[in-house]
């Protein structure tokens, strides 16, 4: 990216989430009085004084901690400030100057990148505490920062300190041609795995414990194939068993982030096969009209016969019958079997779903469809299709005008649906058919 990168560091719960979030100016990180929520890198972009900049939160360094989580978040935090162009170092001056913040302190000069040092929850306006100064000790060469992140007081200062350490292009522009992919399915399908395959680095934290990562996760990765943002989502558990506040937060992100998406991945574990839950995180991305793959992990982990895959896609066509639309391949993230292959699906389905058909060839197939399986009627009286015109795409949507929206059958609207497919294809995508009755203005 050719912005530059700015990463927010420092211990749990000194308010890094909150700052991001007051920034970018939107709630992307979950934000809660719990050390440890944030535990990915978190990327957006930010601009102060018409200078744009992609802003990373990522989760709280915890320096001495052995155990898997806090370990990996460091790890994540390392990863964060090699890759950043200058860092915001926060502390909280509610708890002090603490021996852990002194220790990122020296991991932070080793870094040699620009440091500027943000004291968070400084919330009286006015004269600074007698606390605020022994933050000094920290021996950066900028001065630290008061900052309420909470409030935003400070917050302009900040942005001037990061914004003189940046290095711009003044050639940058916008980035165009990503593609937006969100990663959807249950707990430990493989969504973090699969990121981390694909992007050749351990990008996103792994980990055998169901609910690892909690906010929507936005990796961003340029090969030759193109451009892609991959948005690594919480894994959608069933309603009933999301009790814990964060993890409600974090289904809420998940739709989110399928909302943001142009194609959606969805991950399905071979060994479990599709459950009642995958079908419903299936039918969140086609309720939402975004294109879709059928991802199945953890196929190395499976015995096979010859006929393994064709029972395997009878199983999946059955249980996900509303998306027939939506190709299947079959990866192991673990050993990266077939993974490449998704770029091309992706890419595929993107182009399908922004797909545009001229209202003239929409209407020689319409004519054929109709002398070959005659509209439906009803006590005497026939339906009569007019035109047929695309409105819109992603979703590639069809708007058919008619005399009569009530005589317009659900199975005549799937034949059509099929003819559009059969003819143009739409792999990957749903398609909207709306009816519109003469004389009426409403789409329905």
């Amino acid at each position: 990216m050719s912005k530059p990168i700015v990463a927010i560091v420092g211990r749990p719960n000194v308010g890094k989430s909150t700052l991001f979030n007051k920034l970018i100016g939107e709630r992307r990180s979950i934000v809660e009085d719990t050390p440890g929520v944030t535990r990915d890198r978190i990327y957006a972009e930010a601009e102060w004084n018409d200078r744009r900049f992609i802003l990373v939160d990522t989760g709280g360094i915890e320096p001495k901690s052995d155990e898997t989580i806090p370990k990996q978040m460091r790890t994540q935090a390392e990863i964060a400030v090699a890759t950043a162009d200058v860092i915001v170092f926060m502390c909280d001056i509610r708890a002090g100057l603490l021996a852990d913040d002194r220790d990122i302190a020296i991991m932070l000069k080793k870094s040699g990148k620009p440091i500027v040092v943000a004291v968070n929850k400084v919330d009286k306006v006015g004269e600074l505490p007698y606390e605020f100064y022994e933050f000094y000790e920290l021996g950066f060469e900028r001065e630290p920062i008061a900052l309420s992140s909470l409030h935003g007081t400070g917050s302009g200062d900040l942005l001037d300190a990061v914004i003189e350490e940046c290095h711009f292009d003044e050639n940058d522009t916008d980035d165009e041609g990503i593609i937006n992919v969100a990663v959807i399915g249950k707990p430990n399908a493989g969504k973090s795995s699969i990121i981390n395959r694909m992007c050749g680095e351990e990008r996103v934290i792994v980990s055998d414990i169901a609910g690892t990562t909690r906010d929507a996760v936005d990796t961003r990765v340029e090969n030759s194939h193109g451009i892609y943002n991959f948005i690594d989502t919480a894994g959608i558990r069933r309603h009933s068993k999301v009790e814990d506040r964060i993890e409600k937060f974090s289904v809420i992100r998940a739709n989110m982030a399928v909302e943001r998406a142009d194609v959606c991945l969805l991950m399905i574990d071979a060994k479990d096969g599709v459950t009642e839950q995958d079908e419903k995180i299936a039918g969140i991305a086609h309720e939402a009209g975004k294109g879709c793959i059928i991802v199945i992990n953890k196929w190395d982990a499976i015995e096979k016969e010859n006929n393994t895959v064709n029972e395997y896609n009878k199983k999946i066509r059955t249980s996900l019958a509303y998306m027939p639309y939506a190709p299947i391949i079959y990866v192991s993230a673990l050993t990266g079997q077939r993974c490449a292959h998704i770029y091309e699906l992706i890419n595929n389905v993107y182009a399908e779903s922004r797909r545009r058909i001229s209202t003239g060839m929409l209407n020689d197939l319409l004519n054929d469809a109709m002398n070959r399986v005659q509209p439906p009627s009803d006590k005497g009286k026939r339906l009569k299709i007019y035109y047929m015109t695309q409105t819109s795409v992603a979703p590639p949507t069809f708007v058919i005008f008619c005399n009569s929206e009530e005589l317009f059958h659900f199975s005549y609207r799937r034949y059509l649906e099929n003819c559009l497919r059969d003819t143009f294809g739409f792999e990957g995508t749903p398609i909207k058919l709306v009816i519109r009755q003469k004389g009426d203005d409403s789409t329905k």
